[in-house]
């Protein structure tokens, strides 16, 4: 809409009806075309917590509205979302966690029943005593899925045990119920051609190279790409070094050398900007999810349409391997602050050379 005014807040909407009065709106992270309304104005207690809720995709009910359906499972989500906002504005949870439980809570609550006189009816306004064989019948529903259901039943375990301690409810549920899941590895790690091919679409001194040299010469996860910048530089006996405490919970901070392709990378940008990865406008990225949809598009200019950042932090740490890393080394730049972790890229390599070294005892065989 022209009328349109943005205040404040990322992605908030102020919009004057035609009765006159104000109508605050937020655009969901990641999905710029949807919009929740807010059932308040900014200058409610509660409109914090309303809006943060918002960007993750959920609305929030007033009190007055929670009261009327209290005991449903939608008031129970809905205060459990809630006191995640509010564990996220004291840092004690990620926005990323907020955003995905959010999402998982709204599919969770769209579920319909499929048991008893409840049959056909909607999770969100059942009891929050949902029955343990309607858990079951629900992860059995996703068992094509199982990476959506072993986060889905992580998500309820959560919720549940936030209600048990605050007397909503009698017990857990979700406890007891186990979603067989296999990791199939995540995301694909880059090649060799990979890096070549995005290279050669995105020669040096385009942001898309920068962005590509981020990445492999930091292994930053993408929640800390679109932060980092001068302000992370660090001189010590004359080398510059980066260091950033990365917004997943539980990593160790990170300390680095700037090696010299990203100082080369760097020195090749004609604007410069508080953060080093900008836009095409020449200004910072708001998000992660907004440098992840632009790098998508470069990906898919060099033709490498299923390639991540994700998949460039785990090249990185296969090739840091290969060149003799310990784990404890990976550990470092990897901001782990578990050795097993960084024990995936050690491992694979040492399988490797012992491979060669085994096949090697054949190679002068009389066949």
């Amino acid at each position: 809409m022209g009328g349109d005014v943005r205040i404040r807040y990322d992605g908030l909407i102020r919009e004057r009806l035609p009765s006159g009065n104000l109508r605050y709106r937020v655009r969901v992270e990641g999905d710029a075309s949807r919009k929740i309304t807010l059932p308040i104005s900014p200058e409610h207690p509660d409109f914090h917590q309303h809006y943060r809720a918002a960007r993750g995709g959920i609305r929030l009910k007033l009190a007055a509205e929670d009261e009327a359906q209290r005991g449903t499972l939608q008031w129970l989500a809905d205060g459990y979302i809630a006191h995640l906002s509010r564990m996220v504005d004291a840092g004690q949870a990620s926005p990323y966690t907020l955003k995905e439980r959010a999402n998982l809570m709204k599919l969770f609550l769209a579920q319909e029943s499929s048991s008893g006189r409840s049959r056909g009816r909607i999770y969100a306004g059942l009891p929050v005593s949902i029955p343990h064989h309607e858990l079951i019948a629900l992860r059995d529903r996703f068992a094509d899925r199982p990476a959506k259901a072993k986060n889905i039943f992580k998500m309820l375990r959560a919720m549940y045990k936030w209600g048990e301690e605050r007397g909503h409810v009698a017990a857990n549920p979700a406890a007891a119920i186990k979603v067989e899941y296999s990791s199939q590895g995540g995301a694909t790690p880059w090649s060799l051609d990979d890096l070549k091919k995005f290279r050669e679409a995105h020669p040096p001194g385009t942001m898309a190279h920068l962005t590509l040299t981020l990445f492999m010469f930091t292994a930053c996860r993408i929640g800390d790409a679109y932060r980092l910048g001068r302000a992370n530089e660090v001189k010590r006996g004359g080398v510059t070094w980066l260091e950033w405490q990365p917004r997943k919970r539980g990593s160790s901070f990170v300390q680095i050398p700037m090696l010299a392709p990203l100082q080369k990378a760097l020195r090749q940008q004609k604007v410069i900007g508080e953060a080093y990865l900008l836009t095409s406008h020449g200004k910072p990225f708001t998000s992660a999810e907004g440098l992840r949809n632009r790098l998508k598009k470069w990906c898919r200019e060099a033709g490498l349409e299923d390639r991540s950042s994700h998949g460039i932090r785990k090249a990185a740490g296969h090739l840091l391997a290969l060149n003799g890393a310990t784990q404890y080394e990976i550990m470092a730049v990897h901001g782990h602050a578990n050795a097993t972790t960084s024990e995936v890229y050690t491992k694979a390599v040492e399988r490797m050379k012992l491979g060669e070294m085994a096949a090697s005892r054949l190679a002068g065989m009389d066949w």
